[in-house]
């Protein structure tokens, strides 16, 4: 049987990858989870239909509206958020570079792992891993000097989302999103 224009799966005799698995197993792991997690964004058109937006009723329908939309657009906020971090970041290319290199070190060490992280022969757990990258990104951030302009893009990319999610009317997609991230509260009965 011919293995021409296969991909080995291994880089030894023995079916035993030598020294951990391959940079083209990462890779296609890597593409498979970005795909994995892209799919939970919500198709563009959808959050910025024009149709779909008005105020709402009430302070309680703007609370369940947001809720059910920060539930239904998730990906999508994040990228949001991320690219106005981004863009701000590009008058301080150093902080810039750093941000960069964070999310590299992100990705690398907590999104795109699939075996636990060992060091000195202890297993280290997602939660220290988180807590410390979070921990390490903000403190290398902060050192950059470009304190106010990364906490005031987080402020304006975070009233954007909550603006965006309590604008849109969210009664498509409540039936979605029940029971993957919240319980959805009943609206009052009518008298």
């Amino acid at each position: 049987m011919s293995k021409y224009g296969t991909i080995p799966t291994s880089s030894s005799p023995g079916g035993v990858p030598l020294g951990g698995a391959s940079p083209l197993d990462f890779i296609s792991r890597a593409k498979a989870r970005g795909a994995s997690a892209l799919a939970t964004r919500r198709p563009w058109r959808e959050l910025g239909d024009i149709h779909a937006l008005g105020l709402p009723p009430s302070l309680g329908d703007a609370y369940l509206r947001v809720r059910a939309n920060l539930a239904h657009f998730a990906m999508n906020y994040a990228i949001v958020v991320l690219v106005v971090v981004f863009l701000s970041l590009l008058w301080h290319p150093i902080s810039l570079i750093v941000f960069l290199v964070c999310m590299l070190a992100w990705l690398v060490l907590y999104f795109l792992r699939d075996e636990p992280l060992v060091l000195f022969g202890r297993v280290v757990g997602d939660g220290v891993v988180l807590a410390v990258l979070a921990a390490i990104t903000l403190v290398l951030l902060l050192l950059t000097g470009a304190t106010a302009n990364i906490l005031s893009s987080l402020l304006i990319g975070l009233v954007l989302v909550v603006l965006h999610a309590a604008l849109h009317k969210s009664e498509d997609n409540v039936d979605d999103e029940a029971g993957r991230w919240y319980t959805p509260v009943p609206p009052p009965p009518s008298h």
